[in-house]
């Protein structure tokens, strides 16, 4: 990479030159957003907090599977305590997922089909 300014070599990706200190263009891939899975209690899964459902989701496991395991570590390594603070933990911490977006609902000039109907001129 070179100084935009004096022209001499620089490290890629600095943000300013070393030997003339003129500011340096930054790449627009450089501010991308982030866009992998985020760990959130669900917000349509829900039996107590959605704790069990959000792990489900970012994990790609079964919901069921989670809360059964769930179930059962809390009652294997020290009877209820450590689950039961845990999940007490995670609800306050595990930010709710945004609900999902429900689809538009049809006029009542549409069908199903989702064609439209014109009033005919008698």
């Amino acid at each position: 990479m070179h100084c935009t300014t004096c022209g001499r070599e620089i490290a890629a990706g600095s943000n300013f030159c070393y030997y003339c200190g003129a500011r340096q263009p930054v790449a627009a891939a450089a501010y991308a957003p982030w866009t992998g899975k985020r760990l959130m209690r669900s917000s349509t899964d829900v039996k107590i907090a959605g704790v069990c459902a959000g792990f489900a989701e970012y994990l790609d496991w079964d919901v069921t599977l989670v809360r059964v395991l769930w179930v059962i570590l809390t009652l294997m390594p020290a009877p209820l305590l450590p689950g039961i603070i845990a999940y007490a933990v995670c609800w306050v911490v595990m930010p709710v997922a945004p609900k999902p977006v429900v689809a538009a609902v049809a006029s009542p000039s549409e069908d199903v089909a989702g064609t439209t109907h014109t009033p005919q001129a008698i």
